[in-house]
């Protein structure tokens, strides 16, 4: 008789997938604490989805007692995140590029980026300070697919954290993608911030980081 998993024990297993994915290496004690459950049932967890191929762990030592052991995702991991019809995305900006050649594909990126700033600022405009239209705007990319965050830095700077890229296949063929969005991020600030990419999944990143800086 094959033992299916509990509805409760699917949850929670998505729910230490997300931690993974929006806080990067993190020990069973960090993951029980966050989720309100026993450190015992999270490490059974780990080792199931370990013996998945979906997580590992390396070692951290620690002053005190045996290391730490970090655990993270793999690439297998991907496939519980979503990206936005990956294959078709590919697949339309080759025929695009080949119907109508890289100036082509070009304007086509600028519409889409017209409307994204259109549709930004039309949200950002409603916020009165830099750190609440940065919230709209992760509010909206979360939206989109980008389990995006925000999060104070040095010196009074913001972070914009994407712990996820829904279009990652398509911006991997298509470097105007990610290039325009930046422009997009900077024109929703407008003039009173500064904005720039520290961390970029296509690079090799765990995810896409941008610094904002106020003017």
């Amino acid at each position: 008789m094959v033992k299916t998993k509990s509805p409760a024990s699917t949850r929670t297993r998505h729910a230490i997938l997300n931690l993974l994915k929006m806080d990067g290496p993190t020990d069973s004690a960090q993951l029980a604490e966050q989720l309100q459950v026993s450190a015992m049932a999270v490490r059974q967890h780990l080792y199931d989805l370990q013996a998945q191929g979906v997580v590992s762990f390396s070692e951290e030592a620690r002053p005190l007692g045996r290391p730490a052991k970090l655990w993270h995702l793999t690439d297998a991991a991907q496939r519980h995140f979503p990206e936005s019809y990956a294959e078709l995305s590919v697949e339309l900006i080759h025929a695009m590029t080949k119907a109508f050649g890289p100036v082509g594909l070009d304007k086509l990126l600028d519409v889409r980026t017209e409307e994204q700033i259109a549709r930004y600022r039309a949200e950002t405009s409603k916020a009165t300070t830099l750190k609440q239209k940065l919230k709209t705007l992760a509010r909206l990319r979360t939206a989109e697919g980008y389990m995006a965050d925000v999060k104070p830095d040095v010196n009074g700077a913001l972070l914009l954290i994407e712990n996820h890229c829904p279009i990652c296949a398509a911006a991997k063929v298509c470097e105007g993608l990610c290039r325009r969005e930046l422009d997009a991020f900077q024109a929703a600030l407008g003039d009173a911030a500064k904005i720039e990419r520290t961390e970029h999944i296509i690079a090799g990143a765990r995810r896409c980081v941008y610094r904002v800086t106020p003017c």
